[in-house]
């Protein structure tokens, strides 16, 4: 392995390969803690060519190659296994924004741009890239697409695949396809791109990719309002599509309990609202139109008031209201560490069963763990809700984390009698890698290991994640 890593490193030059131990460590963890991983070697390339020459290597010499992006994964995918024969090749120099077409509203981007920079680089030239994460500061477009990470925009513009034309993937035997068409329409054969969206590095590496673009909004409107139960926030939900006076982007749905954590541990958070609430919503409008919005929503949500699908609500006044609003929402995640243990759980379900599900799903983990403390939270304009469970005050913590998948088998009995989904945008990585012969049709999970044997004979890309090796 040192020979090889050698030859990687003539590659990318020897201060691109990172054998110290230390200087590994933020590679080989992911944020939550859940998956630790050993590896020969970072090694971090610079371009297209590069990660070809590379990927020619590690086929010629059976070496074993993880992807990685800004290592924000939350299912292990991009955390090498345990005995530690891989090598990580990191994307995050691969950073270009190499394009911006404003007549076609696309642009092209290299894996190792952050979304962040994505989103900047569009607003720079008048448009929106509408993908959003919290960890969008970090996370990569590469990661993206290889996860078809969701987000917050997925009710109005849809998941990661929807937002890409066309990839560039450097495939397990070394060959480049370039597939960065900049088309509306093409019908010339299969979709491939949509082989390595949500693949996670399996089947090939994403090195660049057509994103598409929208019209800036000229005006936005945000909301924080009360709602009695997640009844309701559906009502809410189906009146907003037509009655809001403009698009609805954004329709998030918050407990109580989410919101006391916040509060608790998130400095410069304060409550919108005088009065607490059971569940809360956050939606955003927008609109084309520069005037008018803000009135539309408040002539919307005084109905609303009316009918008592809402009971109490705040529209944001300025900028600064508006990311005191969104900072409630995006530390939902980050805060629930400091309460002990979390159970999690990413799934999905039909958006008419939400309320059934919740119903079913926090009645099941309170009988199974009394006094446990569910924080269920997420994208109700979807149907995907992340089902957090958190531990009972003064549990021991490890106790509680040992049921994680009692817990799971039964939430996800749950979600599969309600025709869901286990994994609505995290993907599956090595975390819910064995449950997968459970919720696949056997053709489906046949269909997908024949991909994988096709273009990955010699098993040298991101072996573990997603099926299991055999």
């Amino acid at each position: 392995m040192s020979a090889i890593l050698d030859r990687m490193a003539a590659i990318v030059g020897a201060k691109n390969v990172i054998t110290d131990a230390d200087a590994m460590v933020p590679y080989l963890k992911e944020w939550r803690d859940l998956f630790r991983g050993k590896a020969q070697g970072i090694v971090r390339p610079s371009s297209t060519a590069e990660v070809a020459e590379l990927v020619k290597l590690a086929a010629e010499t059976g070496t074993v190659l993880v992807p990685q992006g800004g290592n924000t994964g939350l299912v292990g995918g991009q955390i090498p296994i345990s005995e530690g024969k891989e090598v990580i090749l990191s994307l995050q120099r691969l950073d270009k924004v190499r394009a911006v077409d404003t007549d076609g509203d696309t642009m092209i981007v290299e894996a190792g741009v952050t979304l962040k920079r994505a989103q900047d680089a569009a607003e720079a030239a008048g448009r929106l890239f509408p993908l959003s994460l919290a960890s969008e500061g970090s996370c990569t477009i590469g990661g993206n697409l290889s996860t078809n990470a969701g987000g917050t925009a997925v009710l109005a513009y849809g998941n990661a695949r929807e937002l890409c034309m066309g990839l560039e993937v450097v495939l397990p035997d070394g060959r480049i396809w370039n597939g960065l068409r900049q088309l509306r329409k093409d019908n010339t054969g299969y979709d491939l791109k949509n082989l390595f969206i949500g693949a996670e590095g399996t089947l090939g590496i994403i090195t660049a990719a057509v994103l598409k673009l929208f019209p800036a909004p000229a005006a936005r409107a945000t909301a924080f309002l009360a709602v009695p139960d997640p009844a309701a926030a559906l009502e809410l939900l189906n009146a907003a599509k037509a009655g809001a006076g403009g698009t609805l982007t954004t329709f998030e749905l918050m407990p109580r309990i989410g919101m006391d954590f916040v509060l608790r541990h998130a400095s410069g958070t304060r409550d919108p609202l005088s009065e607490p609430s059971p569940w809360y919503v956050l939606m955003e409008v927008s609109a084309q139109q520069a005037s008018g919005l803000d009135e539309h929503v408040e002539a919307f949500l005084g109905e609303a008031l009316e009918k008592g699908i809402v009971t109490d609500a705040a529209l944001a006044g300025s900028l600064t209201q508006r990311a005191d609003f969104w900072k409630l929402r995006e530390m939902l995640s980050e805060v629930q560490t400091y309460e002990g243990g979390s159970i999690k759980h990413d799934v999905s379900v039909p958006i008419h069963a939400t309320p059934e599900f919740l119903a079913r799903a926090i009645a099941a983990v309170e009988a199974m763990v009394p006094g446990c403390r569910p924080v269920p939270f997420g994208h109700l304009g979807d149907g995907n809700i992340h089902f957090n469970v958190s531990q009972p005050v003064g549990a021991d913590k490890a106790g509680f984390l040992a049921r994680w998948s009692e817990m799971n088998e039964a939430v996800h009995a749950i979600v599969a009698e309600l025709h869901g989904s286990i994994s609505a945008e995290h993907g599956i990585g090595r975390l819910k890698r064995d449950l997968l012969p459970g919720v696949k049709d056997p053709v489906e999970l046949d269909l997908m290991r024949t991909i994988k044997q096709t273009l990955d004979p010699k098993g040298i890309l991101n072996p573990g994640a997603v099926l299991a090796v055999k």
